[in-house]
């Protein structure tokens, strides 16, 4: 028999809540230079991310592409804390907001979608769309194009149907990723489009089993270079994927060859290496980049406690990284 009025065994203590994953380490001192100067000041840093392969993963046919599940709750939790977040696309921006779901985002009110390589800019916190004229080009291209395609021998199949995406008269890409042998077919037009696109005063930019047919002067380079200026920012962080994130990527480097703090990071894929050879930090795809996303708002949130006196850090402490991300190479 028990002991009356034994008083009743304690309660047993609740397991600790799992510590957040830490904010990854890059391996090169310009890249751990521009992540302490953003997570020690954030309200002068700013974010910019490309969309399709870094927020949303690549699918066959562009016009099913949706961002990460993810996606616009990371940025919503990092935006308040950042001088200003943006998204930089060679697609429409309107299109880009709606393949997103960033309108109407509570948190969301400092992000600009920045379209067409800057050509076009949406403003979350007003919902306005600002657009220039169309390259007169673009037009002559449509007309032109099915033949092109059609002589070069690989235009045929049901990939046809959702090859040629328009982006609202603004540029053309022709994806190749439903061919046959999207490799070889990507090949095969290389040249051609590249000829239609010189004889209308256009460029050709290739990209994961893309040739986009657009207007020369504009690249992310150059909008990420302008949107930091406007900003007055004092670090960014660049987030891509493809050989037109090459750009952005030279451009923060030129940013910090002039004082400025800067983050590369790759959203890494075994199409493209370009980008993870040069990024400071490489993420496996959009669900790397959101967890990202999110373990920079943690530490922004809960900074972890720093040891007092000399030798105290503003870096990020821990080497542990974020589930689906891994140390890239210096920059």
């Amino acid at each position: 028999m028990g002991t009356p009025n034994a008083a009743p065994p304690p309660e047993p203590a609740p397991d600790p809540a799992p510590a957040p994953p830490a904010v990854p380490i890059p391996d090169a001192p310009a890249g751990r230079a521009g992540l302490a100067a953003l997570l020690a000041h954030p309200e002068r840093a700013v974010v910019a991310l490309d969309f399709d392969g870094t927020l949303a993963d690549i699918v066959p046919d562009p016009a099913k592409a949706r961002a990460h599940p993810g996606a616009p709750e990371a940025l919503a939790r990092l935006a308040p804390h950042l001088r200003a977040i943006a998204v930089i696309t060679g697609r429409p921006a309107g299109v880009a907001v709606r393949l997103g779901g960033f309108d109407g985002v509570p948190g969301l009110t400092h992000l600009v979608v920045l379209g067409h390589y800057g050509a076009e800019r949406w403003d979350a916190a007003t919902g306005a769309l600002h657009a220039p004229a169309p390259h007169p080009g673009i037009a002559a291209i449509q007309a032109e194009l099915p033949g092109v395609l059609d002589r070069s021998g690989v235009w045929h199949g049901t990939w046809v149907e959702t090859a040629v995406e328009r982006k609202g008269g603004r540029a053309i890409a022709v994806h190749t990723r439903r061919a046959a042998d999207p490799q070889r077919a990507f090949e095969r037009l290389r040249e051609p489009l590249t000829a239609l696109a010189e004889r209308h005063g256009l460029i050709v930019e290739p990209g994961r089993l893309v040739l986009e047919l657009r207007p020369p002067g504009m690249d992310k380079g150059v909008a990420l270079a302008e949107w930091v200026a406007e900003t007055g920012a004092a670090a960014v962080l660049y987030a891509g994927d493809d050989l037109g994130d090459l750009a952005a990527f030279a451009a923060v480097e030129k940013l910090r060859s002039d004082g400025t703090a800067g983050v590369l990071v790759c959203s890494g894929s075994s199409e493209v290496t370009e980008l993870a050879e040069r990024a400071d930090l490489v993420v496996d795809g959009p669900k790397g980049v959101v967890a990202l996303l999110n373990a920079l708002a943690d530490h922004i949130e809960n900074p972890p406690q720093q040891p007092d006196g000399p030798g105290e850090s503003d870096e990020p402490h821990g080497t542990d990284e974020p589930d689906g991300t891994e140390g890239g190479e210096g920059a």
